[in-house]
């Protein structure tokens, strides 16, 4: 069979397959979901060996290190995995729920139900765990989703479908409406993203060229995952001790991620208390120092910044810090370099705060707390598929009812427009 042919029979799979999980219950899904974790334990040992191969063959193809981190299913990345699955299990079902019922003036009731997508395509990099993710989130509002992960773990993530898919056998729920492209041939991508006739929404989660590539050649309608140019403020007013633990939070708890921090703001007036303390316990951990004029004068062991670091995405040991005049150019500077993710004021001052969290229009915005609750996990919503850097239909990390949209339903006795 042609590939073209390959990839639209899966879609078609795809799209009756969302025409039955659609209208079944919560119940079915929870239990799909349940047995899920189940297997996914059970079959523990098989898919870490089929990670382990990725990551080695990963690292002999000369990939980056931030993208070979990404790859591993080891340690607490898999117990946020399965916790995950649990956790979307226990949350309310959006689907069919009805809200802003109002009453028009000839008795007429108008309300809005939740319904699912439909089908709903999924094209991202490295992290493996993204396909349980996925999969959890769209299935439980209602959705089939086809699943096409990075080659380079490829072997990681037909392991974890394969257990996915079984669950759904086991559970009365259609196996196509979990679905991973089989191949790491490109070719399938350019194919997916022209199924407008079977797929409703494409999610792409990586890279710039990605994001890019996607947005560009589909005609399905894209919501995208961008780049994660995040920030940390460091207002006049901030409490070492709090920012530097903040700072160091948000920069070494897990780099290869979009909600690291990777430009570090100072106000002026703090600049010269807060900043060589903050930047000697991350230099002693191995992070390198970018620093404009003003930092590198404070800190000397910080190199000098160029313009192209103020919109990096390091994914490593690498931050770049700048010190700027006020609250004002801090926001600034956010609004030009940033790519509308994460960004966070350390400060002790409420009308900052408030400032702040008003002017800067991100996708989260954090007053006191570090970059790092970026992540629908940590937001209550069991898990992600990912954090909407678009404004339209969804904004930030995305969960159950991201995955939905909703229809008017009218309720009558008789009305008639006249």
């Amino acid at each position: 069979m042609e590939l073209e042919q390959q990839i639209e029979t899966l879609c078609r799979q795809a799209q009756s397959a969302s025409r039955v999980l659609a209208a079944l219950p919560s119940k079915t899904k929870d239990s799909w979901l349940l047995s899920a974790a189940e297997r996914l334990e059970a079959n523990r040992e098989t898919i870490l060996v089929a990670n382990r191969r990725d990551i080695a063959e990963a690292e002999q193809k000369g990939i980056a290190t931030p993208m070979v981190r990404r790859l591993s299913l080891e340690g607490g990345k898999w117990e946020d995995m399965i916790d995950g699955l649990r956790q979307v299990a226990r949350l309310q079902d959006p689907v069919g729920e009805i809200s802003e019922m109002n009453v028009r003036p000839n008795g007429l009731r108008v309300g809005r139900m939740r319904i699912p997508l439909g089908v709903i395509g999924m094209i991202y990099e490295s992290r493996p765990n993204v396909t349980v993710d996925a999969a959890a989130l769209c299935v439980k509002a209602g959705n089939a989703v086809i699943l096409r992960g990075g080659s380079e773990a490829f072997h990681s993530n037909q392991a974890l479908g394969t257990v996915l898919r079984a669950a759904a056998a086991d559970t009365g729920l259609p196996e196509d409406a979990i679905q991973l492209l089989p191949t790491t041939d490109r070719d399938a991508i350019d194919h997916l993203l022209k199924m407008d006739r079977y797929v409703d929404l494409m999610i792409p989660r990586g890279g710039a060229p990605l994001i890019r590539k996607v947005m560009r050649e589909s005609s399905i309608p894209v919501l995208a995952h961008d780049e994660g140019v995040c920030h940390v403020f460091i207002d006049e007013s901030a409490e070492m001790e709090m920012a530097a633990a903040i700072v160091r939070d948000s920069k070494i708890r897990q780099m290869a991620i979009c909600n690291g921090l990777e430009t570090l703001l100072c106000h002026r007036n703090a600049a010269s208390r807060v900043l060589p303390e903050v930047l000697k316990r991350l230099h002693e951990e191995g992070v390198e120092i970018r620093g404009c004029s003003e930092t590198c004068d404070v800190f000397s062991e910080a190199v000098p910044a160029s313009d192209a670091d103020w919109s990096a995405e390091y994914l490593d040991k690498i931050l770049a810090v700048k010190v700027v005049d006020d609250l004002d150019a801090a926001v600034a500077h956010v609004q030009r370099f940033g790519s509308e993710h994460t960004d966070v004021i350390v400060t002790s001052d409420y009308a900052s705060s408030q400032e702040w969290v008003r002017r800067v229009n991100s996708s989260t915005v954090g007053v006191n707390c570090s970059t790092a609750f970026s992540d629908g996990y940590r937001l209550g919503l069991g898990a992600e598929i990912g954090v909407s850097t678009s404004k339209l239909h969804a904004f930030g990390p995305m969960g159950l009812e991201g995955l939905t949209t909703r229809k008017f339903v009218l309720f009558g006795d008789g009305q008639l427009r006249e």
